[in-house]
């Protein structure tokens, strides 16, 4: 820990007065800019107003961003800020495209749904969820049809539902099969004199190995075959059956590497229906609308439409848990975050059911284990608990889900990875290199144990110190899944060690008890609490960006209120192109 001494001079009043008289001018200013701002923003961020649908609608989803659990509120400063940094990216909830999608359904003002392809950011569970609301909705009778500049594979994926795809004369399809491609870095530590010093327990406990290794070893690449194969298995096998075609015709077109075929093959092979130009489409809506006269409804607008009023008393709380698992922070699942959330659920009498959306690939150890406490707080004050598995629920994501009452999963959910690691990097040589010398003073034997782990590196007997304690996260971690799934640890050690199970596989091996969507999730909940009645009501609640602004400038300056904005924007995670499709840590 670095140490700085602060002497005060009374010499320098003068100056720091001026200084501060400097800082209140450009503070003023930035006050009444923001003020500006708020007047221009005023009367979107306050109240977003409500759509009225209108007869002859057209419900279009753009199949763009990213696409998360639940999305946040929009703010208006984001948007700005982003025309900034010419970084626009947005966040789309899959809750508010599965409650928009069973909407237009039911309404009949909504004549059909126009998938309007793009860049899509979503995990294989998530584009699978998506899909099958959207094979629900063709139950209608009402019309899907699709059209693209581009497809990637995901988008394909989801878009293949329509009834009739339509892509540019130009476009690139990409059809060319799944890919799991990982970065070894041992060489690259090996040259600047860095050695990381592993400790683990699980055999396919993988996510180290780039730091020890140089290529994957047999146990990462039976699991990896695994998990890869299955998911390209369920992708080939939707796709075959709504475009008529047969998963080796899809497996033979792969091979020929679609992406780089020209466009005319889209259509001779039955990916797509017809070449168009994209302002064609304006001909086609109208003959399926069967006027001249449809409007289309952005997903935004739709999510606005007024829903009618649920009047039950009872309710089911669904709360959400998605990103990497944090002791602390702002990004992700936040220990004290879910903590607040889950007291908040305790405080409600209303609520009879807890529906648990988890969608984590695992994180903090002490984090998992508090927040899997919490959830048992939940269980012990009488309220059933379901977990709906997302993208991922692996390691620390499975953790936190482990108590559940019932646990759904979707085939392609990545889950288990039942085990634990830790690494402190060992960078003796290349102080030696860099001629770096470390000396200092200690009261014990193991005063001066993490740091010298990292100048030094660990001899022996540190090693084992820390690979205990290791091994005893291990045991805590078997024991609450072996407690939460009425099974021995022994048989969750036999199925744990690290290993990475495809949902559809882990139903086979008792770690999840259904495959299902969070709809099933949520129906599972009212059965197991007695519910006919029930309305929902979603953890972390929205909040108005507004209101929050407001608070800030209860407690900040003018140009502290600038620099969080700012930083919160850029701490942000932004699109990635989805090439490969499938990225394990």
């Amino acid at each position: 820990m670095n140490m700085k001494l602060f002497v005060k001079n009374n010499d320098e009043q003068p100056r720091k007065k001026m200084g501060c008289l400097g800082k209140t001018i450009i503070g003023i200013g930035v006050y009444f800019g923001c003020c500006f701002l708020l007047g221009l923003l005023m009367g979107d961020a306050f109240s977003t107003p409500k759509t009225t649908l209108e007869e002859n609608t057209i419900y279009r989803i753009d199949l763009s961003g990213v696409l998360v659990d639940q999305a946040s509120e929009e703010n208006p400063f984001d948007a700005i800020i982003g025309e900034m940094y010419g970084q626009t990216t947005t966040t789309v909830g899959l809750n508010d495209l599965l409650s928009n999608i069973a909407l237009a359904k039911d309404n009949d003002k909504i004549l059909g749904i126009y998938l309007r392809g793009g860049s899509l950011s979503a995990g294989p569970a998530s584009a699978k969820a998506l899909r099958d609301a959207l094979l629900d909705f063709k139950q209608s009778g009402k019309f899907i049809i699709a059209y693209s500049d581009a497809y990637t594979q995901t988008n394909y994926y989801i878009a293949s539902v329509a009834d009739k795809m339509y892509f540019n004369t130009v476009g690139t399809l990409m059809w060319d099969g799944m890919s799991a491609q990982k970065e070894y870095y041992t060489r690259i530590f090996d040259k600047i004199g860095i050695e990381m010093q592993i400790l683990k327990v699980g055999t396919f406990k993988s996510a180290v190995e780039p730091y020890f290794r140089t290529s994957m070893s047999e146990a990462d690449r039976k699991q990896t075959e695994q998990y890869l194969g299955g998911i390209w298995s369920e992708v080939k096998s939707a796709v075959a059956e709504q475009r008529h075609l047969t998963v080796e015709q899809l497996d033979t077109y792969a091979d020929e590497c679609m992406s780089l075929q020209p466009q005319y093959k889209y259509v001779d092979y039955g990916f797509v229906d017809t070449l168009v130009y994209v302002q064609d489409m304006d001909t086609v809506l109208r003959m399926y609308a069967g006027t001249k006269d449809y409007k289309t409804l952005s997903n935004s607008a739709m999510t606005n439409v007024e829903r009618a009023e649920n009047t039950a008393t009872d309710k089911i709380a669904v709360l959400y848990a998605e990103g990497q698992i944090y002791d602390s922070g702002s990004e992700g699942i936040v220990e004290d975050k879910v903590l607040k959330q889950i007291k908040n659920i305790h405080k409600d009498d209303a609520i009879k059911a807890v529906v648990f959306r988890v969608n984590s690939p695992g994180g903090s150890a002490d984090a998992s284990e508090q927040i899997w406490h919490a959830v048992k707080t939940l269980q012990e004050k009488g309220l059933p608990v379901v977990v709906s598995m997302g993208d991922y629920a692996a390691s620390g994501g499975y953790y936190i889900s482990c108590c559940a009452d019932y646990i759904y999963a979707e085939p392609t959910t990545l889950t288990g990875s039942i085990g634990i690691f830790g690494t402190v990097p060992n960078i003796s040589k290349l102080r030696e290199k860099v001629g770096l010398d470390i000396d200092g003073v200690t009261t014990n034997k193991h005063s001066a144990l993490q740091t010298n782990a990292i100048y030094k590196g660990m001899n022996s007997q540190e090693f084992a110190l820390m690979q205990s304690m290791v091994e005893r996260g291990y045991d805590l971690f078997t024991s609450r899944c072996a407690e939460g799934r009425g099974v021995s640890q022994q048989e969750i050690k036999k199925i744990g060690e690290g290993r990475v199970w495809l949902g559809k596989d882990a139903l086979k091996i008792g770690l999840v008890d259904e495959l299902g969507n969070i709809n099933n999730a949520i129906t599972k909940a009212a059965e197991l609490a007695g519910l006919g009645q029930y309305a929902i009501v979603e953890y972390p609640e929205k909040t108005d960006p507004f209101e929050e602004l407001i608070k800030m400038f209860d407690t900040t300056t003018p140009e502290e209120r600038l620099v969080i904005k700012m930083r919160e924007f850029a701490s942000k995670p932004r699109i990635m192109a989805l090439t490969p499709e499938v990225t394990i840590q």
